[in-house]
């Protein structure tokens, strides 16, 4: 008989630039092969210089980005394939488009004050966005609408990445997706250097 661990899921990280999606997503995505898990990450950024290249940043090329993701998340994720996207995905209705296209799905909230995201802009992005240097930048002259009932959520202002990304997967050992004897053979019961050497290894970190 299957079960929720035989098949696969979606992991949709989304939040403001700077929030820790890529970090966290990476930190997950590491431990989940280790443990044996088939893992794809779709990175908004460089699914925008592949998929989706040449679209725009109005609402419509926004919306039509993140259904391309969606859509390469659903086919992965019924093929018992863990899926990762990690993209701001700003708005709301395409978001739960997705979750309803795709099924088995859990969104991660990567929440983060945007006063904080500005103070450790290291990209200067924030900066030049609000100059009026970068044009509909999310957070600053584009909205961003936040999830209102997201299976999880994790706070870079207040938790290290290896921290955040053992919320996201205790979570998914909650929802059924993963074993938790599985991840526990990769780094044990609190040990968050393991997994900082293993990300460093790998050349993350």
């Amino acid at each position: 008989m299957e079960t929720k661990a035989d098949r696969g899921v979606t992991l949709w990280f989304t939040g403001l630039s700077g929030s820790g999606k890529s970090t966290v997503s990476e930190i997950v995505e590491v431990v989940l092969r280790d443990a044996g898990y088939k893992v794809e990450v779709l990175d908004g950024d460089i699914v925008r210089t592949n998929l989706s290249k040449g679209l725009g940043f109005s609402k419509e090329d926004r919306d039509l980005n993140i259904k391309r993701i969606g859509f390469v998340c659903n086919l992965l994720t019924r093929n018992g394939v863990i899926a990762i996207a990690a993209a701001i995905s700003p708005y709301k209705e395409v978001r739960d488009y997705n979750r309803k296209e795709i099924g088995d799905f859990l969104e991660v909230f990567c929440k983060c004050p945007i006063e904080v995201l500005i103070e450790r802009d290291v990209k200067g992005l924030y900066k030049k966005a609000l100059s009026g240097e970068i044009k509909n930048f999310t957070g600053v002259s584009d909205p961003y609408e936040e999830p209102e009932n997201p299976e999880i959520t994790i706070r870079s202002d207040s938790e290290t990445p290896e921290v955040s990304a053992r919320i996201v997967l205790d979570k998914m050992v909650e929802f059924g997706y993963v074993d938790k004897e599985r991840l526990m053979s990769v780094f044990g019961s609190e040990d968050d250097e393991k997994i900082k050497k293993r990300l460093e290894d790998l050349g993350y970190i």
